[in-house]
């Protein structure tokens, strides 16, 4: 892959784009904590048991469960291999391996917890406990590469945008520069005409009228004479994490009932870039005319966020073997800023006679433009959770969590905004309810723990086949008031991959393996 550096020579202000999609409001929505080793080793199966600070994340009433005040640290190495193919290649013969792998190291968990126990021994409050943690959420690191034939071409993305538009809001003045018209054309008519426009300045599309500034249908200039598809390469790296910061209260009420709250500043930091390099399988004999060969397309999307919640939650140990817990968690309330780049080059070849030398014409297409979109809000699904915990003293125990979402509820806002109302419907009819449920367990044996868990979650899809399952083990060993714990979680996910959010290009299928390996040290304070 031949990487184009994208140097910024202006930055504009582009109110009128929207890219925002289903695919966002997913990949936003997700707050798989990551966790201390402890935590991660069961699993995450924390919702009833607390002493954990990786569990208030969970239950915010986990905390109270402590006796005295605690510190936790723990780093990850988080590897991750996609095995990818294209939905709409047409060829097995000619598919090559598509296996990519990334790994990256990070602090992904610190915090710490002050416990006060009540000096009035009348009282029916014992103690109060008060921490301050943050968790990583999410690892936006991830790369893959495919490569094969597709039955569609990258022409049909621009033809999508650039039909129902006006010529003359899709292409340049005279005199204008590429930066110049690409910039003027997203503020004054959005980020469709913007894609129209490069599809027009590039030669892969033309107007049916070119001398009618009016005119509103198109056609491709890619040939695929014999229909032997469209070699594409297809590369996509992302980089950043999601994360939050948790200020937490908890009580102790008598001997058996434990409170607590939550409030959550999350922010996320997402970085993406994709580029397609597509080449067409012409006859031996190309009509007389022009014709696009080769084609490269690249977009860069750059995003931040901040965003705040609200988390109650409730343990009760109802004998000295069985705790419940249970615990809500309230929507996410985002604000997000994207800012996109494209680059665009083409090859063609132009023939103005029979038999006349094929002339070679290379297009480049680098507005050294910035978008710069407005903030939009995200609304992200509450989330319930139901726990219950077996715990053996002095041997080991058993905890499950069950919790239920409903990614139905995902809302871009304003609301009333039209490309919006249009994204809510159909997050409204595409996505589900989900339930997911983690396993864990622990069996003591002098200074060393031993540990195991395992998890599933539906896809908010309904696609059965893409539900994610995985299994974790860990260990620990208990050095005077101090705890290092060690853990090793395996997960894996079919996904689908969407190249682009217009024309028919097709998905790409993913089969995702994730591996991660947790080192944390806990001290009593």
């Amino acid at each position: 892959m031949n990487k184009i550096i994208i140097s910024l020579i202006f930055i504009f202000g582009v109110g009128q784009i929207m890219s925002q999609n289903i695919n966002d409001a997913l990949r936003y929505s997700s707050d798989n904590v990551e966790g201390s080793a402890r935590f991660s080793a069961m699993s995450g199966a924390f919702g009833a048991l607390g002493g954990e600070l990786s569990a208030i994340s969970i239950n915010p009433a986990g905390s109270a469960i402590y006796n005295k005040g605690v510190v936790s640290l723990s780093f990850s190495n988080n590897s991750i291999t996609n095995d990818s193919d294209l939905q709409n290649n047409s060829l097995n013969s000619v598919m090559q391996s598509n296996i990519s792998k990334k790994s990256n190291l990070n602090l992904n968990q610190i915090g710490a917890v002050l416990v006060f126990n009540n000096i009035e021994e009348k009282s029916k409050w014992r103690k109060i406990a008060i921490s301050l943690n943050y968790e990583q959420t999410s690892n936006n690191f991830n790369q893959f590469q495919t490569s094969g034939i597709n039955s569609n071409g990258i022409d049909s993305y621009f033809l999508s945008y650039a039909n129902g538009l006006a010529f003359d809001q899709i292409s340049a003045f005279e005199g204008e520069t590429i930066t110049q018209a690409y910039s003027e054309i997203g503020s004054s008519y959005g980020y469709a005409n913007q894609q129209a426009f490069l599809g027009y300045e590039s030669f892969i599309i033309d107007p049916e009228e070119i001398d009618n500034p009016n005119n509103t249908s198109y056609y491709s200039n890619v040939n695929n004479t014999n229909s032997s598809g469209y070699y594409q390469d297809y590369y996509f790296k992302s980089r950043g994490y999601n994360g939050k910061l948790s200020a937490n209260i908890a009580f102790q009420y008598l001997d058996n009932l434990y409170f607590g709250m939550n409030l959550n500043s999350h922010f996320i930091d997402y970085d993406q870039a994709t580029y397609l390099q597509e080449t067409t399988a012409t006859s031996d004999s190309p009509a007389l005319g022009l014709s696009i060969d080769e084609i490269n397309f690249e977009n860069n999307l750059s995003v931040l966020g901040e965003g705040f919640s609200v988390q109650i939650g409730a343990i009760a140990k109802v004998n000295d073997l069985l705790r419940l817990g249970v615990s809500y968690d309230s929507p996410t309330w985002y604000t997000i800023t994207e800012e996109t780049s494209q680059y665009l080059a083409t090859s063609r070849s132009e023939i103005s006679e029979a038999e006349a030398p094929v002339v070679g014409i290379e297009q480049v297409l680098n507005p050294n433009v910035i978008n710069i979109f407005e903030d939009y809000k995200l609304q992200t699904p509450s989330k319930i959770t139901g726990s219950g915990a077996l715990v053996f003293k002095k041997i080991g125990l058993i905890s499950f969590d069950y919790s239920v979402k409903d990614y139905s509820s995902i809302k871009f806002k304003p609301t009333n905004e039209p490309y919006f109302i249009e994204q809510n419907n159909l997050i409204s009819n595409s996505l589900n309810k989900t339930i997911s449920y983690r396993i864990g367990a622990e069996i003591l044996q002098d200074r060393m723990s031993y540990r195991a868990g395992y998890k599933f979650e539906e896809n908010p899809r309904g696609l059965s086949s893409h539900d994610l399952t995985g299994f974790s083990f860990g260990l620990g060993y208990k050095i005077n008031n101090s705890r290092i714990d060690l853990s090793f979680e395996k997960f894996n996910l079919k996904n689908t991959h969407q190249m682009y959010d217009a024309g028919s290009l097709g998905n790409i299928n993913l089969d995702t393996s994730n591996s991660i390996i947790k080192l944390s040290v806990v001290s009593i304070l």
